[in-house]
């Protein structure tokens, strides 16, 4: 599971990234809301533990304009600010939990435990395959960076290859799980999506996702 720490007093980000290393997490860390924007534009994480109150971006404004990426990464505040409407601000720009300073380690790490059990029961709906994303609640395709706009059928199509990536897929499965009506074997409906999606997803990038074998249809991979 990795991480990122934004919390601009060093001798505790030091701290904490310590004792997570230890607890076996994969720890990025960074002192101010600008650098913690740059970790998030180029890297996933699990969890964001995050400050509010840090220099050139604080902790709610970074916090808005992950949630307004569309970015579903947990995040936990860590604030010295104990009001009640502190907690229900940082709550309605999107965190998914709140610790108050100071605290003791062993409650933020079973905060964190909780946080990332949740996250499991949640992972079935981010696929992801190199730096393409597809978050299935959201229908969200992102490959790196950038959003990707797709129909309802080229969506369907991409989500099915998702669910079974590294597994060759006939035209008629693809067809039968994406139309409501049965592939009579003369249809060249999949092979034109899949020129769609090319386009969307394929073009102009290095690492090719969406690839034929002829013969028997296609598969969402890596080719090594």
């Amino acid at each position: 599971m990795k991480i990122l720490i934004v919390e601009d007093q060093s001798d505790l980000r030091n701290i904490l990234k310590k004792r997570l290393n230890e607890a076996g997490y994969v720890i990025d860390d960074a002192k101010d809301g600008l650098e913690a924007l740059d970790f998030i534009t180029y890297n996933n994480y699990d969890l964001i533990v995050l400050d509010i109150m840090i220099p050139k971006l604080n902790g709610l404004d970074l916090l808005k304009q992950i949630r307004n990426e569309k970015n579903a990464t947990k995040v936990m505040l860590l604030t010295a600010k104990d009001s009640v409407d502190d907690r229900v601000k940082g709550l309605d720009y999107g965190a998914d939990d709140y610790l108050v300073k100071p605290f003791a380690f062993e409650e933020l790490e079973a905060r964190i435990r909780s946080l990332l059990r949740r996250t499991d029961i949640e992972i079935q709906n981010i696929l992801t395959l190199g730096d393409l994303t597809v978050n299935r609640t959201l229908k969200l395709v992102k490959r790196g960076d950038k959003e990707t706009k797709l129909t309802k059928k080229e969506y369907l199509l991409l989500e099915y290859l998702m669910i079974h990536k590294d597994v060759v897929l006939s035209r008629e499965r693809l067809e039968s799980a994406t139309s409501n009506y049965d592939y009579d074997g003369y249809s060249n409906v999949i092979d034109v999506y899949i020129r769609f999606l090319r386009k969307k997803i394929d073009n102009d990038q290095k690492t090719k996702l969406i690839h034929t074998i002829r013969g028997f249809g296609y598969v969402m991979r890596i080719e090594k």
